[in-house]
Order: structure tokens, then sequence, then C-alpha cells
């Protein structure tokens, strides 16, 4: 039996689509054989209604409704598969027609029909299979297709593999996917990060000059405990402390090297659209770096983070190495200086080398640490060998989620023990917990 290789059905009707799209139809309930047939395909229906030959509109449990047909007629134009047949006599193997092609009427149709039954994310899935399984390029390549899609960081990652092959007419809307993208990773980035960075820094300093809101409560109740007075029950202070006013610049350097390969791509989208918030702050001089066998210096793009991700170029070779050495030349100040390389660590270059300057780095005083992944996805594909040796070295090696980025963050600059961090990570991806 061909299997419809597809998201399961939704218990309930997907939330408001774009303007652009039909309204979707009220909610939908499910039967058993409805579920069943819509998860497995058309080919099914017999063996769903008991192998009597009868067809599922035939009988009571298993109709489908017509909204239940057009969501299947969605998902077999992309899924259904018919494998060899051994009663057939020929033991050929054939595919349904999807009847999409190069057909930019349908696919626009078969867009519409997707985006109306089916919530965002699974959207999403779709969109993505049909690109990368079925390679239904064409979505890429027509504005009217681009306009229709569902932004997502994997779909970025789709945009600049291909980036060179989009047209000129499409590349616009291209770039309306990207900032889409950006615009909902800075919404869920920005905040934590701006209030990590400046708890490390801004409240790491105090000034005599009195001033409420100023007041640093924890430190200045700490300091007075032994002022405790019994009879009233409260504290008398004969100290107070606050925090700083003002605003040092530039007091630490962030540099974030970003391995440009295409099994990085969701990544070094989330890798670059932090470089571009580290940027804003006065405090951090921020530079990022993309690389695979070449180098290339991405800061004068972190005004904006579009033209930033526009500018790495996924796929190719990895030389770990000359990156490393690049950014080494970017340290003034080792000991207020933190490197984050983002990679698989999946080496092409002189991995002997490679490792001598992280140890280098380290020694002279450099925080480092290495992001394997910095997405959504579960545990990534690295090299398990290298990212030992670099761990014996005082630099760990772990993924995270962008929700666990700040507080990581945060500890890096109040220098923290880095190893402890990345066992903490650990211990809460064994957990199951986010990281």
């Amino acid at each position: 039996m061909a299997k419809k290789k597809a998201p399961a059905a939704p218990t309930a009707a997907p939330t408001n689509p774009p303007a652009a799209t039909p309204a979707p139809a009220g909610p939908m309930t499910f039967d058993r054989h409805q579920r069943w047939r819509l998860i497995l395909g058309k080919r099914v229906e017999t063996q769903l209604c008991g192998g009597g030959g009868a067809s599922m509109g035939s009988g009571g449990g298993g109709q489908l409704t017509r909204e239940m047909a057009e969501m299947d007629a969605a998902l077999g134009a992309l899924y259904d598969i018919e494998d060899s047949d051994p009663g057939n006599g020929t033991g050929s193997s054939t595919k349904r027609s999807a009847g999409l092609g190069a057909s930019r009427p349908k696919l626009a149709a078969w867009l519409g029909d997707v985006r109306k039954y089916f919530e965002q994310d699974v959207v999403a899935v779709i969109q993505q299979d049909a690109i990368e399984k079925r390679g239904w390029k064409e979505l890429l390549f027509e504005p009217e297709s681009l306009a229709q899609i569902t932004p997502s960081v994997e779909l970025v990652g789709t945009l600049l593999t291909m980036k060179d092959m989009i047209p000129d007419r499409a590349k616009d809307a291209a770039r309306e996917i990207v900032r889409a993208v950006v615009e909902e990773i800075k919404k869920r980035m920005q905040g934590e990060l701006e209030r990590a960075v400046r708890g490390a820094l801004d409240r790491s300093r105090h000034q005599p000059i009195p001033s409420l809101p100023n007041l640093d409560w924890r430190r200045t109740i700490g300091k007075n405990l032994k002022n405790y007075q019994k009879d009233r029950r409260t504290i008398v202070p004969d100290r107070f402390f606050f925090f700083a006013r003002q605003h040092r610049r530039r007091e630490w350097n962030v540099i974030v090297a970003m391995d440009q390969s295409g099994s990085m791509a969701s990544s070094v989208v989330y890798g670059g659209v932090m470089g571009s918030i580290l940027a804003s702050l006065p405090a951090l001089e921020t530079h990022v770096v993309a690389f695979d066998t070449e180098v290339v210096d991405l800061t004068p793009r972190l005004v904006d983070p579009v033209d930033l991700i526009f500018g790495i170029q996924l796929g190719g070779g990895t030389d770990i190495n000359r990156a490393v050495g690049y950014c080494q030349g970017l340290v003034s100040n080792p000991r207020r200086t933190l490197f984050i390389l983002l990679t698989d660590l999946y080496e092409g270059g002189n991995q002997e080398q490679m490792v001598k300057r992280m140890e280098e780095m380290v020694q002279s005083g450099v925080r480092a640490m290495c992001l394997l992944a910095l997405d959504d996805s579960g545990t990534p594909m690295y090299d398990a060998e290298l990212a030992k040796k670099l761990a014996k070295l005082g630099v760990p090696c772990f993924a995270c989620t962008p929700n666990a980025l700040p507080p990581m963050l945060e500890a890096a600059l109040k220098g923290h023990d880095l190893e402890l961090i990345a066992r903490r990570f650990d211990a809460r991806k064994a957990e199951g917990r986010d990281v």
C-alpha cells in the first residue's frame, strides 16, 4: 500500500491566513475513516471500507466532504506516490501526475488551497517539501508564487542557496520573504538579548551619585543586614549603592564567525539577526564574518540584517582554520573579547592549525565557544572528535535554540564558567527542555 507522506489532517480549521487568500472554511471534524483516508491517500479507499470494493463515499463513515476533498487534492498533488504493484504484471513504478509542473496558475491555486486548510507551521513544511522533494522551484521564480508563500527560516535558507538563480523580477518578493522572517526573529530575540547584555555590563558598575531609580536594592540590603533593628523589624541602612547611569561604549568586542555551508542554513539566518541586534548596542563592538573556503566580512552590512543575510552564500567547502585566522586579527583586547564560532566543525582545511589558533586565542584571554547549531531543530550533525579537542582547550561546543541564547550570552559576558554553561545546556537537553 502506497502511503502519502504528508502532515496529518488537522482537527480544526487553521487560523486566518493573509487577506490575499480565501477565508478558511469553518471547523472540520473527522471520523476515523476520514482521518486515515486523508493520511494514506486515495488508493486505500477500498481497504478502509472493508475490502468489499465500495468507495468511501457509498457508505456512512469515511465519506469526504467537499472541503476534505480539496484538502486531499492539495496533499495528493505533492505526496501521492504509487509504488510498483506486483499484481499488475509489469513490476513498474509510477508516480501520480500532479499536473502542476511549471504551470504558474495551477501552482498559485495549489498554494491557495494549502494555506486555506492548514496551519501556518504545516504550510511551511509542505512548501519546503514541494521545493526540495519534488523540485517545484517555480515557487521561488515567480513574484506571484512568492507572494503567496508562507515565510519560514527554512525557506530563507533555500532562497539563499538559489539566490543567484532567482530572476530579477522575483528578487523584490524574495527580499520581502527574508524581511518577514528577520522581523519575526528580531521580535523573538531582540528584547531578551538587549536585557542580557545590559544585565551583564551596565549592572556591574556603581556610582556615588544618589538616584532612586538607579538604587541597587540587592547590594544595599545585603551590605546593611548588620543594621537590622528587631524592635522596628526593619533595616536602617548606613550606606546606599547606586548603579551607574552612563553607558560606556565598546566595552566588549563580540566576534561571530558563521559557517555558511548548506547544512548550517537555519543557524546562519539566526546568527545574522543576532549579529545585527548586538551591533545596535553601544556597549559592544560587533563583527560578523561568514566563511566557506573564503572569508567574507559582513560587518558593514550589520545596519540592515536583510542585506547581511543576502550577503551569505550557502554551499561550498569549509575552511574553519582560515576563518579563525581572520578573526584573530579582529582581537584588540583579548580579555574583553567574546568569540562565537557557529559551525558543525566539519573542517576541510588545516584542522591541526585551526586547533592551535583556538588554543592561542583562549590562552590570550579570549572567551570562545562553538555553537554547533543555533536554531529550533534537534541535535545537529557535527564532528564529535574535533568538538572534544576544542573542549579540552576550554572551548565548549554545544547547540542551543534562539530562546536559550540570551542567558548564554549574559553568562559569558559576566565571566561565568563556559564549560559549566555547556553542561547545563546538555542537562536541559537530556530532560527534553528548551535549549
